[in-house]
């Protein structure tokens, strides 16, 4: 027997247990934390801009082309694209969890190579970025003037040249950027009139520039090849690129027929200012630098905000005392916060273990042997974890919290059926502990087993379904297999060397009098009732159906869900205000916004960025951002200050306080990294072309008709295609008449009113751009533009009103693509009461009753995983029963008996089920997660009774009598089991604080599930065993009497 040498040799078990031990130590000072595993589908973003170029100009120029190439690249799973009024242009490539990231990129890139020849020049000089991207903020740091005296272009100026580059080589940092950058730029401010009077033309401007801000290499004196006997070399240094605003306005021109000279500062105003104004950020009303970090797929998000706080504690020390820094949005708090409270959490299971086994087998030294197989299975575990590059997180953590009550199982087992021996048989715990191995053991190996069977193959699922399945089950399943392990070799040989025989005399605590008296009218109440059961076949069979049935009709009633939205202590508030409003007065507006938002209970500090559209990802005038952060978890207990209450507070407030513009709120996204916001995208697109306007009719119709529907809330979306444009139509044969260079035409409007770039200038080690655009009184009306002089190719001034004109357009400001379709992104949530589940359908039956057959969707983001989730839970439910039953079939060489121990799961599951209906929790992906765990831990209950009845049937006795006892005997062991377990995961049931939601669902499940279980499948499980037997029975004598008959004839 393999448990023998270990009882004999007990040092060599403690030895094995101390280094499983150690090596687990010495793992969890070396993994990763993070609130997920890798389950973020890895993204890669491929950026360039047009400048100048409107969102029609971009898409068909830029994006169509890149588009084309890019799409089917080697696990791509969808496609997004954005092509912006500014000139910007952005396609987000999604690839499948799992991929290489590094691959991703090589394969977008070389895509974008080939397509780089179809591009404009001006495009291709600007350059192309592809790089890995994550939509999600780690965090913001906030760089601020104490005295106010310095302002925002300093401040993101200050940022850039002091420390992110510093955060851009940090491990794990994807992007750093600035909201609302204000990039140093040599600004150029033309002064139109005077440029008339002194017949000064645009091209006369850009020529100028080009030619005396320029890098000229001045090559050498005496450099080889030259004479043998040169003896000097001197480098030549010529002109190189200016640096000061003083070395700009002294740029000529041209010269005056009187021989003066025309320089810049004669018909400009030259600055260093910032290379864009459309945005800008604002700190709880006060001018900032808002540096967005990012992370890349896959980073260590703890460890990587740990690091950027102390590198900027280290850089701080060298700023000046007028500028400071701060971190107040910073989404790793609940992570570490939510991690904490797991741990707590394990804690508090363990002790509740710990008390159930000593309530249970009433004697310190026995309490000891599974006390200690506790930290031995689960530290022992995170070695296993490390080696398969696994982190810590709340998956991870979620798994050993199931685990303590299941590691102690076996221990329990082992030690209760010692004690039973040395007391019934009068036995000295060596040879009790060997007698005892040799009824166990079978049981023990088999229970782990099955567990294994339950959770291994779902590990092979892919995807993001696949990876928290993963996760879940290598943890549980290692840890199950190490407790297995000690309970052959640990366990025994504590046994064989601490218990003692109970002395008779030896009085008990009264509270074990109690307890014990308790417990004999329970078995003897438990054995009544088996007794009955298993002589009432029909009537228990007719119940078991009703019960199936009862446990069907409920499972498909209840909401289904994914991923539970958490209270992260963040939220955030887009402000949109009516087509063709000036970045001037949405600031306006959003400062309004902010103060409401300031002023409501529970909030914090906000972080206002005017001019940037978070859901759009894109620069707008009429739009922004504000970032919300709220008050700790501690100071927010009460259910008005839940972040769900404050959200719908502030959704009341703005749409009354600010009501010039719309505001919609919104929490973020369950899982980091899958999606800017909450709640869920809906992609509305055209099959065929791009007709804005049939786009826009349609997304109004299906946005009316979906705020109508009970389950959906905030059903809205940001495509406009009515932006009010004007066309400037020229007029080319009388330009050609005119004598004007009709490049000199499109040069010059986009000089005076699109920030003309002509050229860079070097200053403090960085390079920045030369910039020329109209002084703002030359710009601030349509009647500027045709106000307009040009000269001809004679030195004429001719007023462009005579060969151009100006007719309103409409047309979107931003053109997005899903997928090489013109879409519409449709974002809204589940109303309060109904899950994310029931919204989706709620929204196909939309799309199903108002879209054309010209329109079509498609789910992106967490609803996309959703679904995919929701298709693959049916196979891995399928897949663990499957082998669960041709494991048992295995080992028992039946197939009616590993039925009969199967049978015991439906009862688990009602109990499951029962418990998520009463408390309104929906099926979401930690309650099946907790289903799955449910089917191994009522099949390993089953198994220590159906496997006892079987012993007793093979040694002679009947069926019921076989039954009968094996649940008598058996019935302490398999209760104090199950209370073990039931307790350990009550924590999880009651569970506040950050991350509460998501423990909850898990704990009710698995509690729900293993109470009934407890109480109704141990009453069921000899029934199911004389069930099986008796049809096997029965089949044995019809086939006895077909072989008979054949015989006789």
């Amino acid at each position: 027997m393999f448990s023998k040498f270990f009882i004999h040799r007990p040092k060599f078990a403690f030895v094995i247990s101390i280094v499983i031990v150690i090596a687990g130590l010495i793992s969890i000072q070396m993994l990763p934390i993070a609130e997920f595993p890798e389950i973020t589908p890895p993204q890669v973003s491929v950026c360039t801009s047009y400048p100048g170029a409107d969102s029609e100009t971009v898409e068909q120029t830029i994006i169509v082309p890149l588009e084309q190439q890019i799409n089917g690249v080697e696990d791509m799973i969808y496609m997004v694209s954005q092509s912006t009024d500014d000139g910007m242009a952005q396609i987000t490539i999604s690839f499948e969890v799992g991929s290489d990231p590094d691959m991703n990129t090589v394969n977008v890139n070389n895509c974008v190579n080939i397509a780089l020849a179809q591009l404009p020049e001006n495009v291709q000089r600007e350059g192309i970025t592809v790089k890995q991207k994550n939509s999600n903020i780690l965090l913001l740091i906030n760089l601020y003037s104490p005295d106010d005296s310095v302002d925002t272009t300093f401040l993101s100026n200050f940022a850039t040249l002091n420390f992110i580059d510093e955060m851009s080589r940090l491990s794990g940092v994807g992007q750093v950027n600035i909201l609302g950058a204000h990039t140093y730029a040599m600004r150029i401010w033309l002064n139109v009139s005077r440029m008339a009077s002194l017949k000064v033309t645009v091209a006369d401007i850009i020529n100028a520039l080009n030619e005396q801000n320029y890098q000229v290499p001045g090559g050498a004196i005496g450099a080889s090849p030259t004479y043998a006997d040169q003896q000097i070399e001197y480098t030549l240094l010529v002109q190189s690129r200016l640096t000061e605003e003083k070395e700009f306005e002294n740029i000529i021109i041209r010269e005056k027929p009187d021989g003066s000279m025309i320089r810049m500062r004669d018909i400009a105003t030259i600055e260093l200012g910032a290379q864009s104004y459309s945005s800008f950020a604002l700190l709880n009303g006060k001018s900032t630098a808002a540096v967005a970090v990012y992370t890349l797929p896959g980073a260590n998000d703890l460890k990587v905000a740990k690091e950027i706080k102390g590198k900027m504690t280290e850089l701080a020390k060298t700023f000046p005392s007028n500028v400071a820094w701060t971190v107040i949005y910073d989404t790793t708090l609940f992570v570490d916060k939510s991690i904490s409270e797991v741990i707590k959490t394990l804690f508090i299971a363990v002790l509740l273990v710990i008390l159930v086994v000593f309530i249970f087998l009433q004697d310190w030294r026995a309490t000891l042997v599974p006390t200690v197989a506790i930290p031995v299975s689960l530290i022992g575990t995170f070695a296993v974890l490390l080696a398969m590059g696994f982190s810590i997180n709340t998956i991870t953590l979620f798994g050993m919290i199931l685990a303590i009550g299941i590691v102690v199982d076996d221990a329990i087992v082992v030690v209760e059926n010692v004690f039973r021996i040395m007391e019934e048989e009068h036995m000295d715990p060596i040879n009790a502990t060997i007698k005892s191995m040799e009824q166990v053991t079978g049981p023990v190996v088999a229970t782990t087993m099955v567990l294994m069977a339950v959770f291994v193959p779902v590990a092979f699922i892919p995807g993001i379904t696949g990876e928290l399945y993963r996760q879940f089950a290598v943890t549980i399943a290692v840890a199950v297999a190490i407790s297995a392990v000690n309970a052959l070799t640990l366990s025994p040989a504590l046994c064989a060397t601490i218990l003692k025989p109970s002395c008779e005399h030896k009085k008990k605590f009264i509270f074990f009098k109690w307890f014990n008296s308790f417990f004999d009218t329970i078995t003897k109440a438990y054995n009544k009732c088996v007794s009955v059961l298993i002589r009432k076949l029909l009537a228990v069979t007719v119940f078991f159906v009703l019960l199936i049935i009862a446990m069907a009709f409920i499972y498909i009633s209840l909401p289904t869900g994914f991923i539970p939205n958490e209270d992260q202590g963040n939220a955030m508030v887009e402000v949109m205000m009516p087509t063709g409003t000036a970045l001037e007065r949405t600031g306006i507006a959003m400062e309004k916004a902010r103060k409401i938002i300031q002023e409501t209970k529970g909030i914090s500090s906000t972080i206002t960025v005017p001019g940037f559209s978070i859901i759009n990802q894109a620069t707008v005038s009429n739009g922004g951002i504000i970032f919300i952060v709220l008050d700790d978890w501690d100071e927010r207990k009460s259910s008005d200050l839940q972040i769900d209450a404050i959200c719908n507070e502030l959704k009341r407030k703005l749409a009354t306080g600010v009501p010039e513009g719309f505001s919609f709120v919104f929490q973020l996204p369950p899982i980091p990294g899958l999606g800017s916001t909450g709640g869920f995208q809906f992609e509305l697109e055209q099959k065929e072309g791009n007709n804005p306007q049939a786009l826009m009719t349609v997304l109004q119709n299906f946005i009316v008709t979906a705020n109508q529907q009970p389950e959906l809330s905030g059903i809205f979306s940001t495509y406009i295609s009515n932006v009010p444009k004007f066309k400037v139509d020229v007029d080319i044969d009388k330009v050609k008449k005119l004598g004007i260079p009709l490049m000199s035409v499109f040069n010059t409007i986009s000089a005076y009113y699109g920030s003309y770039y002509v050229n860079q200038f070097n200053k403090f080690g960085k390079i920045y751009q030369v910039l020329i655009q109209a002084q703002k009184e030359y710009r601030s009306s349509l009647k500027n533009v045709l106000d307009t002089y040009i000269s001809n190719v004679k030195g004429q001034a001719i007023p462009v009103n005579t060969f151009m004109s100006l007719r309103t357009v409409v047309a979107p400001e931003i053109i997005t693509h899903y997928n090489m379709f013109a879409n519409a992104e449709i974002q809204g949530s589940s109303a309060p009461g109904y899950s994310t589940g029931e919204a989706i359908e709620a929204m196909e039956r939309v799309a199903a009753e108002v879209l054309p057959d010209n329109m079509q969707y498609e789910w992106t983001g967490t609803a996309y995983q959703e679904i995919i989730a929701g298709n693959k839970t049916i196979i891995i439910f399928i897949l663990a029963l499957t082998f669960i039953y041709l494991f048992l079939v295995a080992k028992y060489e039946s197939w009616m008996l590993s039925i009969s121990v199967m049978l015991s799961v439906p009862v688990a599951v009602c109990g499951a089920i029962i418990a998520l209906w009463i408390l309104h929790i929906d099926n979401n992906i930690y309650t099946q997660v907790g289903l799955v765990l449910l089917f191994g831990m009522a099949t390993k209950t089953a198994i220590l009774i159906v496997e006892f009845a079987d012993v007793q049937h093979k040694a002679g006795k009947s069926v019921l009598e076989s039954a009968a006892y094996a649940g008598h005997v058996r019935f302490r062991a398999v209760v104090m089991t199950a209370v073990a377990f039931i307790l350990g995961v009550f924590p999880l049931v009651i569970a506040t604080g950050p991350g509460a939601i998501s423990r909850r669902a898990l704990g009710t499940a698995v509690f729900g599930g293993m109470l009934l279980a407890a109480i109704l499948g141990t009453l069921l499980i000899p029934y199911f065993y004389v069930a099986m037997e008796k049809i096997l029975d029965l089949c044995s004598r019809k086939k006895d009497k077909v072989q008979t008959i054949s015989k006789s004839e």
